[in-house]
């Protein structure tokens, strides 16, 4: 405990000389310092972590935001017709595609009825429709992909993952 004492009131050359010919002879003090230095050292490596994990995801993220953005493009000229701009859709004619359980269906089933179409009743929002949704197989993989990570995380949808245009290839 003194020599804590000692460094506190002691100036720089006395506290260099004491971390190099006194206190190595009381070793308790010096596992204090070194526990000091492997805490530092710790701290340094998991802030090193974190930012490789933080600067990871955001890259990871910039690509579903890229996506995200080229979808809403595509939604534009080949979907908001039907399922209009607030993704609300036509009462009683086209479903929702906002606030909607229908877009949590897996990757596969929804990119089939892009690639394919679809007709007969769906239930979304517990509504019945019985409509036919013409097949937009002209729409390249990207673009089928882009327009369903866009409805997927626009008005009020949050599902997780992204939908990548090879899963899309490999459905065609």
């Amino acid at each position: 405990m003194w020599q804590l004492v000692i460094l506190n009131i002691a100036g720089k050359a006395v506290r260099r000389f004491l971390l190099f010919f006194i206190i190595p002879v009381f070793p308790t003090y010096r596992q204090k310092i070194q526990k000091k230095r492997c805490m530092k050292s710790s701290i340094h490596l998991a802030l090193i972590i974190n930012g490789i994990f933080f600067l990871g995801s955001s890259f990871f993220q910039s690509g579903t935001a890229k996506s995200i953005e080229r979808g809403k493009e595509v939604y534009a000229s080949y979907c908001q017709n039907c399922h209009m701009e607030d993704g609300n859709g036509t009462p009683d004619v086209f479903p929702p595609v906002a606030k909607t359980d229908y877009v949590k269906k897996p990757a596969k089933e929804l990119i089939k009825i892009i690639l394919e179409g679809q007709s007969g009743e769906i239930v979304v929002n517990k509504k019945t429709y019985n409509g036919i949704m013409p097949a937009q197989s002209y729409l390249t993989d990207e673009q089928i992909a882009d327009v369903l990570n866009y409805v997927r995380n626009s008005w009020g949808n949050k599902i997780p993952g992204t939908i990548t245009p090879a899963q899309v290839k490999t459905l065609r």
